[in-house]
């Protein structure tokens, strides 16, 4: 099961108190006092496991708490300190305070381990208080409270390329021919219920990683479908890829307005991504319905189509001159490309996914 949110309270150990003690030994006379210090609670740590992809392991579970302090014992011996907790949450987690919607830990990083509460201190025993006017001290230190945190744990993939489109236009198709991941396939909208990642291969040596979420309806952005559960998971795409559904009933750049407003109403800053756009189910529409839509396309971004050289593009039309684009200046207002095509029947989607590793690593370059 997928599971992306989760609530929990966690709290550290609570340090051990410390003891009050005076040493008793045969022939020892007022041998004095003899309490030692409570044990140090455990602390509480996350450590980010790129092995699991989701919080369902924490379904159930309400409380998470590290070991308390032990109690300080006589003839000095301080309590064992409590085990600390650790956590593992996958990458691309984020720990938010409950009570202020404040992000408490932004888990980036694989294999980083982090320590989130820190466990009480032990108290002293009476051993620590003797002095000269004091020799016989009756009283210790209690043990540090525990830190409790009420946080809520948010898993925001962490993709390369987040693909956007309606319900049933093909995403889900695209991402099992491009890569490794098999999400489920038919003839029905809402088909793509949780988030897949897939791994693309680029080359022998060379892949990115593409996130396809469920589809997204008007209205989204305020809560209406799946839209507003998962469009989430597309906030640390570097960029994204329109997928519009030629053989749809609406129009081509009709779709595209009403995705980019919805992108818009929901983070400005997702709205600035870089993007392409690919023109989907080319195979069951007319060449002349092609053409119009990206006649449609050009005047609306007013905008020159531009064509590569290299035969790997074939099929892919470029919005900027490669002069424009440079290195890592391109216009991210305007597309990085158009292109058409049938994951169905492959055409042109080799030629897309090296255009699309292409806008991936002048993204890594920036």
């Amino acid at each position: 099961m997928f599971v992306d949110s989760v609530e929990l309270s966690i709290s550290s150990g609570k340090g051990g108190a410390g003891c009050v003690s005076f040493r008793r030994e045969k022939f020892i006379i007022n041998g004095g006092p003899d309490g030692g210090s409570g044990g140090r609670g455990g602390d509480v740590y996350f450590i980010v496991d790129n092995n699991t992809d989701t919080l369902s392991h924490f379904k159930g579970k309400r409380v998470l708490k590290a070991k308390n302090g032990q109690q300080g014992t006589g003839k000095n011996m301080n309590g064992k300190k409590g085990e600390s907790l650790y956590i593992k949450v996958p990458t691309g987690t984020q720990v938010i305070d409950k009570e202020t919607n404040e992000v408490l830990l932004d888990l980036l990083e694989d294999g980083s381990e982090v320590k989130f509460l820190d466990g009480g201190k032990g108290g002293l025993g009476n051993v620590h208080f003797k002095s000269s006017t004091n020799q016989k001290p009756t009283y210790a230190q209690p043990g540090i409270p525990e830190i409790v945190k009420n946080v809520k744990l948010e898993l925001k993939l962490i993709a390369d390329v987040g693909l956007v489109g309606f319900p049933n236009v093909g995403k889900s198709t695209l991402i099992s021919t491009l890569s490794n991941a098999h999400p489920e396939i038919a003839n029905y909208e809402f088909t793509t219920l949780t988030p897949k990642l897939g791994i693309v291969d680029v080359g022998e040596y060379s892949s990115f990683l593409m996130a396809d979420i469920p589809g997204i309806i008007d209205g989204a952005s305020e809560g209406k479908g799946l839209g507003l559960k998962f469009l989430k998971h597309i906030e640390r795409t570097a960029t994204l890829l329109f997928m519009i559904d030629l053989a749809n009933y609406r129009d081509a750049l009709e779709q595209f307005q009403h995705l980019q407003k919805e992108l818009e109403n929901y983070s400005e800053e997702l709205s600035t991504r870089a993007y392409a756009i690919a023109l989907t189910k080319v195979d069951a529409v007319e060449d002349e319905k092609i053409d119009e839509d990206l006649k449609k396309f050009f005047e609306y971004l007013n905008i020159e189509p531009n064509s590569r050289d290299d035969y790997e593009f074939e099929g892919v039309t470029f919005v900027q001159s490669e002069d424009e684009i440079g290195i890592d200046n391109f216009d991210k207002t305007k597309p990085y490309f158009i292109a058409t095509l049938s994951s169905v029947t492959n055409f042109n989607v080799n030629s897309m996914k090296i255009a699309l590793y292409d806008l991936v690593k002048r993204m890594r370059n920036e």
